[in-house]
């Protein structure tokens, strides 16, 4: 792909991008859509040795789609990576995604989140000087940086307050992007995103958990749904419409960071009244336990972002709300679980 640079004419501008973390639900959304966009791209994931490609299976075959081995503890498979995909822009998607878990892998959570940032902006400055090749860097930060809420909602220039080993390396992630931009002048943008889900999203997350569990408890694969803290808020948007903000920011004149949000924060509560109504459930008190393994350490109470920068300067506005993402979850839960039900039905005869 890298190859036809020499063919194009002087109209032309080839588009590549390089994802890290592409597996993931941010990355397989953007994949789409700057496939969608006429774009090369080029997917990091880490060896394994079953890769899990659940939100990739449908770009294996695209021509304009290609996988490379990569890792963001090691800063030279990264340099590799630019070397092969020869990118216009970098979108660093890739970490240790669970807050839940960073208390139980703190190290590694430091490691990917925080000091893989700062490989991965090595690697770019080291292909560029080797290149003199110019790359836009997209860094993905968090509303988790914001933590114990010092304003609500919060903003770019709200002070941050992590609650969470999670929290703290993104914010390390998040400084070191900016120490970049002013040290070397590089394109480097960090997109401090508020909660955002997908059908995509992984079955540990709490949205998701929510979603397939009330589809298998209407399939009577389940009998209740396992969570903790039912009483924190956050401010819920649709991945596909974040990804569209991170694009944007790389599109600009001028390196930024922005905040992502919807402005509007809901409970764990009225998620669970949303999904459960979905299957025609208005009481669910008899459904869902709360059980003590899922409760954090330090419990982040509220997270409600003000988007108002982005919609000036990136023209940006979620497009799907919260009740219309959890019917297209649901719906995407109802559809797999049946093909499970089915197929335990099957196992059985």
């Amino acid at each position: 792909m890298a190859g036809t640079i020499s063919s194009m004419t002087n109209t032309q501008v080839r588009k590549c991008a390089l994802i890290t973390g592409v597996n993931g639900m941010d990355g397989s959304h953007l994949a789409d859509l700057l496939l969608e966009k006429g774009y090369e791209v080029y997917g990091l994931e880490r060896r394994t040795s079953k890769p899990n490609r659940s939100n990739t299976a449908h770009l294996e075959a695209h021509p304009n789609f290609t996988f490379i081995i990569g890792d963001l503890g090691d800063q030279n498979s990264l340099l590799r990576a630019l070397n092969q995909s020869e990118p216009t822009e970098v979108y660093n998607l890739a970490a240790q995604s669970f807050v839940g878990s960073s208390w139980m892998i703190p190290e590694q959570t430091g490691n990917i989140n925080g000091l893989g940032v700062l490989r991965m902006l090595e690697a770019i400055r080291e292909y560029q000087e080797n290149t003199s090749e110019n790359v836009k860097f997209y860094q993905a930060a968090t509303s988790e940086m914001f933590g114990k809420m010092v304003e609500n909602p919060a903003k770019e220039t709200t002070p941050f307050y992590p609650r969470s080993p999670y929290g703290v390396a993104k914010l390390y992630g998040y400084w070191i992007t900016k120490n970049y931009r002013e040290s070397y002048g590089m394109f480097a943008c960090s997109g401090i995103l508020f909660n955002h889900e997908s059908e995509r999203r992984g079955i540990e997350f709490v949205t998701r958990k929510i979603t397939d569990g009330v589809t298998k408890i209407k399939l009577g694969l389940e009998d209740h749904i396992s969570l903790g803290n039912l009483d924190s808020y956050r401010d819920w948007g649709y991945a596909p419409d974040y990804v569209e903000g991170m694009w944007l920011m790389l599109q600009q004149d001028e390196p930024d960071d922005f905040v992502l949000a919807t402005g509007d924060a809901y409970s764990i509560r009225e998620f669970l009244d949303l999904a459960f109504k979905e299957i025609g459930i208005t009481d669910w008190s008899d459904y869902v336990k709360q059980d003590p393994r899922f409760m954090r350490p330090a419990e982040v109470d509220v997270l409600r972002g003000d988007a108002t920068k982005a919609q000036k300067i990136l023209n940006w506005k979620p497009k799907v709300n919260l009740a219309e993402m959890v019917k297209i979850m649901v719906a995407e839960d109802l559809k797999r679980n049946t093909i499970l039900s089915y197929q335990l039905s099957r196992s059985e005869e």
